[in-house]
């Protein structure tokens, strides 16, 4: 499995917001040039997370993005969900119709342990505990 591009940047734009919140808003030219990403994707990823409710914009000269909510508000798993959607392994959890095999398949009593393992992680960890892993650092530099 996988993180898309989608995902990755996403969630390392809502860390520059979270690293910023209480500067005010960041513009989207800044964001791109620190994380080192396009700004017209990031424009992209910036209204997806907006539509969710967890950033939002600022009109005006001094105006840019925040988070929605305070950065120990925001779980990894509802920036994954917004970006991604709901994290799948494979279809037969999502659609029991997908295989015949699915009442007594082993492998996706398997496949539904890692889905959970993974849900685990992004539910129980905030923006601000991502924050508070750098702190010893100057500058943020992450990868996910």
């Amino acid at each position: 499995m996988k993180l898309s591009t989608r995902t990755r940047y996403g969630v390392r734009a809502a860390l520059e917001l979270a690293a910023n919140q209480s500067k005010g808003p960041v513009q989207i030219k800044t964001i791109a040039h620190r994380q080192d990403i396009s700004i017209k994707y990031l424009e992209q990823l910036m209204a997806i997370l907006k539509s969710a409710g967890l950033v939002r914009s600022i009109r005006g000269a001094k105006g840019g993005y925040i988070l929605a909510k305070p950065a120990n508000q925001i779980k990894l798993s509802d920036v994954f969900n917004a970006l991604e959607g709901p994290v799948t392994t494979v279809e037969c959890l999502e659609n029991k119709n997908y295989c015949a095999r699915v009442t007594d398949c082993v492998t996706r009593q398997v496949w539904a342990e890692v889905q959970q393992a993974i849900m685990s992680v992004l539910q129980s960890m905030t923006l601000q505990d991502l924050i508070n892993r750098t702190k010893d650092k100057k500058t943020l530099n992450y990868q996910i």
